[in-house]
């Protein structure tokens, strides 16, 4: 491996700390982004079973929003159940994106991983074809510096793709898993506020559907 590494140039340290990076925000996304973390399954509905039995309380609040995600959207709404619908959605709205926005972290640097590697192997590989042009000379090419040249456009070019294949995927797949967790959290928002303020009715849709 370090024969590789030594054979590729110092481009190459390059696109090693960034493959580091990016397995250290792999690694740290699949455990914060898990379900049983972000949207507990039965959370709605012991929330609304406290709420019934006892009410709301700070106590109780406190406790919701230091659950998890989802828990803490619930406790905005029911900051305000008091409230008209309205004000109680726009709470739950402003906490919804605080929220979100949370379990986006990261991503966007998983992102630019996926994006800029490529263009750091080409970097390394625009190096090596210098380094070749410039083992020429008028009595002949050197073989050793046009082999090493070789290895750092190849092996840089290699290192780019190799690391930005699976940056993207993850980056596209945790992307996909956080829209997923903000649409169960909006629909178990909504839910809470139909049981809060009763069914709305929609003059053109009906019912609020849960």
């Amino acid at each position: 491996m370090f024969a590789i590494i030594e054979a590729a140039g110092w481009p190459i340290w390059l696109l090693l700390m960034t493959s580091i990076v990016a397995v250290a925000l792999i690694i740290e996304r699949s455990v914060s982004l898990r379900a049983a973390r972000i949207v507990p399954p039965n959370l709605l509905q012991q929330v609304v079973a406290v709420y019934e039995r006892q009410g709301v309380s700070d106590d109780v609040l406190a406790r919701l929003a230091a659950d998890s995600p989802l828990g803490e959207v619930l406790a905005a709404g029911l900051r305000n159940h008091r409230s008209s619908r309205y004000v109680m959605r726009e709470a739950i709205e402003e906490a919804g994106r605080a929220v979100a926005h949370n379990l986006e972290r990261f991503l966007t640097t998983l992102g630019t991983i996926a994006t800029a590697s490529p263009l750091l192997g080409l970097f390394g590989t625009v190096i090596g074809m210098i380094e070749i042009f410039g083992s020429q000379s008028p009595t002949g090419s050197n073989p050793i510096m046009l082999a090493h040249g070789i290895s750092v456009a190849l092996y840089n070019t290699a290192f780019g793709i190799a690391i930005s294949i699976p940056s993207l995927i993850f980056y596209r797949h945790y992307r996909n898993k956080v829209d997923g967790f903000v649409v169960q959290m909006e629909q178990a928002a909504a839910k809470l506020v139909d049981i809060v303020h009763g069914e709305r009715l929609d003059d053109t849709r009906g019912p609020e559907q849960a």
